[in-house]
């Protein structure tokens, strides 16, 4: 559910991105939507809202949200204030590369990697599959942000939002599929022994 709610702001902003040029009229007021603009602006808002209802229901924030929300804001910001859409197209890459590093760096500090740390409490893991399943994580984040600036300064601005909320779906799934494949094998119960096994 979490996962799924994390795709709400980026639904919002390729909506809202599609509107461009159309003029929303409520009594006597009007706006007339600016693009990428006005949709940077949606995402930011839908962001810090969906912050809110997740403390507001659960009373708790994962550090990766809030790091993602003050991401947004920040570049989000920039590109509304300067008027300039890279600060926006780079946050993607630069927020991956950024948990690239904190996955790949924390493989050689202390006694457990970020996964470890993260899903240690709930499932365990022989160290040479939390290793594999970090170093997973650090490529994907790795991969994902390069592809965001190859379709940012190859393709129309048009075509780098499709793909801004048709690879956050894609990528996420493939990542979770991964990762299922590789826990799945040292999750399974010993099958326990019967009269008629021993016999």
């Amino acid at each position: 559910m979490k996962q799924l709610a994390e795709f709400i702001p980026i639904a919002l902003f390729f909506i809202v991105y599609q509107l461009d040029g159309e003029t929303l009229a409520l009594g006597g007021w009007e706006y007339t939507f600016d693009g990428i603009f006005t949709a940077t602006a949606v995402l930011m808002v839908a962001t810090l809202v969906q912050v809110g209802l997740s403390w507001a229901l659960t009373r708790e924030l994962e550090k990766r949200a809030l790091w993602m929300a003050a991401a947004i804001i920040i570049f989000g910001g920039a590109t509304l204030v300067l008027r300039n859409e890279l600060f926006i197209q780079w946050k993607p890459t630069i927020f991956n590369w950024v948990l690239a590093l904190a996955f790949g760096g924390s493989q050689f500090i202390g006694d457990k990697n970020l996964m470890e740390r993260t899903l240690g409490s709930q499932i365990v893991l022989p160290r040479y599959v939390w290793t594999r399943l970090n170093m997973l994580w650090v490529g994907n984040f790795t991969l994902v942000g390069a592809l965001n600036l190859v379709v940012a300064y190859s393709f129309s601005e048009a075509t780098w939002v499709s793909y801004k909320l048709y690879s956050a779906i894609g990528f996420t799934l493939a990542l979770t599929i991964l990762t299922a494949i590789i826990i799945s094998p040292h999750l399974k119960e010993d099958t326990p022994v019967t009269d008629n096994q021993e016999a």
